[in-house]
């Protein structure tokens, strides 16, 4: 857990402080603002105790009107101003300014004991499993692994299996020697290689085709690779964590995914959840990418309003925070104030509001009635275009996702694109 020190007076003014930050998986201090202190420690304080602060800590003061962020500058602590109606925003906000950049952001109760176990997980040099659906942050907890690893003085390489083209799978994982097939002009280490003495994130899994899964298998087994054109193998040191967004076990029991290499891998498994199911994230996740959005904005921090929030809390995020990075950067863009507000945020399939039209119900935005077979035609092409956003463009991931085969997902394409051309 990240350690933070929070002032006796900011905890008598916000109670609900600690509260949050326990739930965002911090080890809460309470301290005295003149108390001597630890080396690189942060410490959130009431802006009276400025006297005592240094750069690295966060200034809190309670006030009546427009909530403000001052990011630390010129030696300047940073500042969060905010009254009560901003109040649970501004907890997810000060939990982000201090947290360290290797740590997810997380602010549910259920994602801090996760992340308590994965920081077990991470100090043993076991393979790790990570599954979830997509955009739910599976290599933001590899990241996290490995930062609480043994191996941070060594890289962190991530490669997304999926992306590699299958010609030159093998070579770019294991190596290659010079000559060994056409265009190899030089010899290459390859990602394995790359990653000796640190971690190797293989997002995808599934990606790999059976015959490259035989030989991850024995690289694992072994600890050694053997280099396209090579005829000695080389050991390597690598820690492996593997990613997928399919049930991987469901994968095996259709012959698609290798037994063995599924038993070496699901060593230590790790879940995460959609974040529909973890809703305490939505705050924290918000405020980490509304300030990496707004990173060196000179127009001031733009925040978003309690309805705005109360709006992103109730949405079921298909898309997961990919999505929701997608909404607030959206709603930055095409926000009508000088904060984002309900009206705002506009989801992909979200509900219509409804207005009564000669004793019925209506979309308040058609000024024709819409024939139920139009809206299931807009439906179907919407969870193309969602499936597609959601699997970065993979046609064939698409359509499992979809359940649908590929032809059909072209037809629906050739549609969206007609549509687009009327």
């Amino acid at each position: 857990m990240s350690s933070l020190d929070v002032s006796r007076g900011v905890c008598a003014l916000v109670p609900g402080l600690q509260h949050w930050l326990e739930n965002a998986f911090y080890t809460v201090r309470i301290v005295d603002a003149q108390s001597p202190r630890e080396k690189d420690s942060r410490r959130v304080l009431l802006a009276t105790e400025i006297g005592h602060a240094t750069h690295r800590d966060i200034l809190i003061s309670l006030i009546d009107g427009a909530p403000s962020l001052v990011a630390a500058a010129n030696g300047l602590p940073a500042r969060v101003a905010f009254g009560l109606e901003d109040m649970g925003f501004a907890f997810a906000l000060i939990s982000e300014l201090a947290r360290p950049v290797s740590v997810p952001a997380v602010g549910d109760t259920a994602s801090a004991h996760l992340m308590s176990l994965a920081a077990r997980v991470a100090r043993s040099d076991a393979t790790v499993l990570i599954q979830g659906d997509t955009g739910t942050g599976k290599e933001g907890m590899a990241r996290f692994l490995h930062a609480q690893s043994g191996r941070t003085a060594h890289d962190f390489i991530a490669v997304n299996c999926a992306a590699l083209p299958e010609t030159m799978m093998e070579a770019m994982l294991f190596g290659h020697k010079k000559g060994s097939f056409t265009g190899a002009a030089q010899s290459s280490d390859g990602l394995f290689l790359a990653a000796d003495g640190g971690t190797l994130f293989l997002d995808e899994i599934a990606e790999l085709p059976l015959a490259l899964q035989a030989k991850l298998l024995r690289a694992l087994q072994e600890g050694e690779v053997l280099p396209v054109g090579a005829t000695h193998p080389v050991p390597v040191n690598v820690r492996i964590i593997a990613a997928c967004n399919r049930n991987l076990a469901a994968e095996v029991a259709a012959g698609r995914f290798r037994e063995d290499l599924y038993w070496r891998l699901n060593v230590m498994a790790l879940e995460l959840r959609p974040l529909a199911d973890r809703r305490g994230d939505i705050a924290a996740i918000a405020a980490a990418m509304l300030l990496r959005q707004q990173d060196g904005a000179k127009a001031g921090f733009v925040w978003p309003t309690a309805a705005a929030l109360d709006k992103l809390a109730a949405h079921g995020w298909p898309g997961n925070a990919r999505e929701l990075g997608n909404v607030l950067q959206r709603a930055l863009v095409l926000r009508e104030g000088d904060r984002i507000d309900a009206g705002d945020l506009h989801m992909a399939g979200a509900p219509q509001p409804l207005r009564v039209v000669a004793g019925t119900a209506a979309p308040a935005a058609a000024a024709e009635p819409i024939l139920l077979r139009d809206l299931t035609r807009h439906s179907k092409l919407e969870a193309v275009r969602l499936a597609l956003r959601e699997t970065d463009g993979h046609r064939a991931e698409a359509a499992r996702k979809l359940g649908i085969s590929e032809r059909t997902l072209r037809y629906r394409l050739a549609e969206m694109r007609d549509l687009a051309a009327a």
